[in-house]
């Protein structure tokens, strides 16, 4: 099987945070970032117009572990690459641990696994795919 469209980019990172409200100040008012969608209570969207960024509230808490990485999005630049992706994944053997699922503000993705256990989204969203990046 051959490989689908490439990726445009990696332009989404989301940490899981333990408290979400300090964090959110962070980015927003030190850092310069504007919210992009506030999803619910424990999610936010943060951008710097060219990237998606999100703050999940973490379900546990993550005590002296810095590594809060939940997952990292590859842009891809059109709705049915995340399902050309699926496809050529499952063909590869690759984990997958949710199949493509439409997002609330018309995004699109899936998640699968590296060899290491990161989680890797494919992602269609409309505020930064088909971007292209000088």
């Amino acid at each position: 099987m051959q490989r689908p469209a490439p990726f445009n980019g990696m332009r989404h990172i989301a940490l899981q945070v333990q408290d979400l409200e300090a964090c959110e100040h962070f980015y927003v008012d030190i850092l310069g970032m504007s919210v992009l969608r506030r999803a619910h209570d424990d999610l936010v969207y943060l951008t710097l117009g060219n990237d998606n960024f999100s703050l999940a509230r973490a379900k546990a808490d993550t005590g002296g572990d810095p590594q809060r990485l939940d997952h990292f999005g590859f842009v891809v630049d059109e709705r049915e690459d995340v399902d050309a992706w699926h496809e050529y994944l499952l063909a590869r053997g690759v984990e997958v641990v949710r199949g493509p699922h439409d997002h609330g503000d018309g995004g699109r993705s899936l998640y699968c696994k590296d060899p290491d256990g990161n989680t890797v989204q494919p992602l269609y969203h409309p505020s930064v795919s088909g971007q292209r990046l000088a």
